[in-house]
């Protein structure tokens, strides 16, 4: 499974952290986010490094549809009940203020990287979509963002003109030489001014997380404040006969979409990490691609995780009030490109001392609204299902010589309860049936044949490495 975004590219290679180091500012992830606050900050003037685990952007980063846009669905309407005007109009400028930067630097450094201004679309087919998209429509001209209703064939759509899309790789390795970048350096703890990797401590004035999801449990408790999910992206090759723009559809079963080059980019069939699992995402995707354009053939398919936020706001400020000098940038959903420079912009603000009008509205300790808390009291039955599930479900004695090559499931064999794969030439893995991070079971994933956590979205190959956090190990060693 591969993106289309590493095809025929050449990504820069950085060394591995060989001794300690101390900076100004240390950067844990080498995603979007982190490059991005690492180059603001060392524009600032501070010594700055960035940390990766793997190599840069590899996680979600490479994953994304890249659309750099201030709208996100249907957003406003919604901030304008929960968080009142002013929160309504931050949200908004802190992502035009993003569209901007980026478009400013790009064009600073004359980096190729196929940035186009192109109108961002809201689309239904359905007159209750209408319905949201006119109270959409009107919550946006009354924070002061031009917008516009159009309509062809059998759709209809909000318009908001001025927003952009690129190729996230090509921006992203244009900016990292000029970094401090360690590679395949992967931080095993943090304590006080002091990160510590596997080999080496790096001491720090200033710690930034954009590790995607914070791995440290105590304090910030972000484990209680989050979950993961998952979606399904396609390119296909052809002339698909899309218009100029960014898709996203409102109804259930509308796709997002967008062009790049002679593709299209076609996502959705969403869900939470570890649930509602089938065997047929990518097949269910393909068949819609299918339905809007028949002509056009499937050329790539790949899947991405975003975590998801209490209020569907992101995290990004300090860490906790317990740790002054730790900082964080997380949860942006399905936005993470234009959500990213924002969070740069705004952790360099907060870290260079400068005031930030959006400080507010983003950090990590601002008070629940109610659906905050409707959604923390889902996310404790969650945890507690799963965990109930881990440790007094004993599991089904599983015949080895029954389960089918390539398939997975939670059993019990030589008496002890196992995440059990069978390889495609019938060999067994074995591994923990819990996920590290706090012993939730895992769950089967037969689209991507891993082993995901449905508590808070860890995810493992089907042999035991991980794969995605907030567990920091596999689980192939595991009694």
């Amino acid at each position: 499974m591969e993106s289309i975004w590493n095809k025929q590219i050449h990504p820069p290679v950085f060394p591995s952290l060989e001794e300690d180091l101390t900076a100004q500012a240390a950067v844990i992830g080498g995603g979007i986010c982190g490059i991005l606050t690492a180059f603001l900050l060392q524009r600032a003037g501070l010594k700055t490094i960035v940390l990766e685990a793997d190599a840069i952007g590899s996680g979600q980063t490479h994953l994304t549809t890249a659309k750099i846009t201030l709208q996100h669905g249907l957003i406003y309407h919604r901030l304008l009940t929960e968080k009142g005007f002013i929160g309504a109009k931050n949200y908004a400028e802190s992502n035009r203020r993003g569209i901007l930067a980026y478009e400013n630097l790009i064009r600073e450094l004359s980096i190729s990287c196929f940035f186009e201004k192109l109108p961002a679309f809201l689309y239904t087919h359905t007159p209750e979509g209408l319905e949201k998209l006119n109270q959409e429509k009107n919550a946006l001209l009354s924070l002061g963002i031009p917008c516009r209703i159009c309509r062809k064939d059998s759709w209809t759509a909000l318009c908001v003109d001025g927003q952009a899309q690129f190729h996230p790789l090509l921006f992203l390795y244009a900016l990292a030489p000029q970094l401090s970048i360690y590679e395949h350096t992967k931080v095993t703890r943090v304590k006080g001014n002091c990160i510590y990797t596997e080999k080496n401590t790096v001491t720090a004035n200033h710690i930034i997380f954009a590790c995607h999801y914070p791995f440290v449990l105590v304090p910030g408790l972000y484990f209680l404040k989050m979950h993961q999910e998952r979606s399904y992206a396609a390119a296909l090759k052809g002339d698909a006969g899309l218009p100029a723009g960014m898709f996203f559809g409102i109804d259930s079963d509308t796709p997002s979409l967008r062009r790049f080059q002679d593709y299209t980019l076609i996502g959705g069939e969403g869900h939470r990490t570890g649930k509602n699992h089938s065997s047929f995402r990518y097949q269910s995707l393909k068949e819609t691609a299918k339905k809007y354009f028949p002509e056009a053939v499937l050329a790539e398919a790949w899947s991405a995780q975003d975590c998801v936020t209490l209020d569907g706001l992101p995290y990004v400020g300090r860490f906790s009030p317990f740790a002054p000098n730790w900082y964080v940038a997380t949860g942006f959903g399905k936005w993470g490109m234009s959500l990213s420079m924002a969070a740069a912009l705004l952790l360099t603000d907060l870290i260079c001392g400068r005031p930030c009008t959006y400080e507010e509205l983003f950090s990590p300790k601002r008070n629940w609204n109610t659906r905050a808390i409707k959604s923390f009291l889902g996310e404790m039955k969650q945890a507690s299902c799963s965990l109930s599930q881990s440790f007094l479900n004993r599991g089904q004695k599983i015949d080895a010589d029954a389960l089918l090559p390539g398939t997975g499931c939670i059993g019990r064999i030589d008496g002890k309860k196992r995440g059990i794969y069978k390889n495609t030439d019938d060999t067994l893995h074995l591994v923990s049936p819990r996920c590290p991070h706090l012993g939730c079971q895992l769950c089967w994933n037969p689209e991507d044949k891993t082993w995901d956590c449905p508590c808070h979205g860890s995810r493992f190959h089907r042999t035991g490495e991980i794969i995605d956090g907030p567990a920091q190990t596999g689980i192939h060693d595991q009694d």
